[in-house]
């Protein structure tokens, strides 16, 4: 899925990242629509303004895994 980065907003459809205007802190929405904060990974910012994401990204809760995968150059890709 192509992302869409998104600015100065805190809401997120699937498939958008971006920096939360409240904390500055790097989120995104992965493609089947879970929130997820970058906190813990490096974040590379590419000049045409698309992100890179490593390591993967891994969204889970008390019931398992969520959305397992990457965010390269502003493209989500299942693990």
């Amino acid at each position: 899925m192509i992302g869409r980065r998104v600015r100065d907003t805190d809401r997120f459809a699937p498939g958008d990242y971006g920096r939360h205007p409240g904390d500055g802190h790097w989120k995104g929405r992965t493609p089947n629509g879970h929130l997820g904060a970058f906190d813990k990974h490096e974040v590379v910012e590419h000049d045409d303004g698309t992100i890179t994401v490593s390591p993967s990204i891994l969204v889970s809760s008390d019931e398992g895994e969520l959305w397992h995968g990457f965010l390269e150059r502003g493209v989500w890709r299942k693990a």
